[in-house]
């Protein structure tokens, strides 16, 4: 999907937000999801489906990208916005799923069946997916 993103290029640490870098960070980024999930109010099975969704676009950057990257979660219009920043090129959404027998390839055809809404855009020094899930 592709829609104006709004964005902030910053990859530091705020309140809403936090960065990654290594494998061992990933059970952080999912305690962080599920933490500001909760308090924005997200019921427990849809925090479930932004846990995976999270977990496969935050995977997918420390196996196809370096530098790690950084996630920022809010709630805005009835959602529960989240920004997945990193080093890498833009991803190509819109994909099917690859078939059962493949090894590799689910991740981001995931990301889009679980999540509302999925975008994507270019910004300075790598890439910006945003995923929606209604409250």
């Amino acid at each position: 999907m592709s829609e104006p993103i709004v964005f902030e290029a910053s990859m530091s640490d705020g309140g809403d937000g936090m960065s990654y870098a290594v494998p061992d960070d990933l059970r952080a980024v999912r305690a962080f999801v599920t933490e500001r999930a909760v308090a924005l109010g997200m019921t427990e099975g849809r925090i479930d489906l932004l846990t995976l969704a999270v977990s496969e676009l935050t995977t997918n950057t420390l196996q196809h990208t370096t530098g790690g990257g950084h996630i920022r979660i809010w709630a805005e219009d009835g959602r529960l916005v989240c920004d997945v920043v990193d080093r890498g090129a833009e991803r190509p959404f819109g994909r099917a799923m690859p078939a059962a027998e493949a090894v590799r390839g689910r991740g981001l055809a995931i990301v889009e069946r679980v999540c509302d809404a999925v975008y994507t855009a270019a910004i300075p020094g790598g890439t910006l997916v945003r995923i929606c899930l209604d409250l």
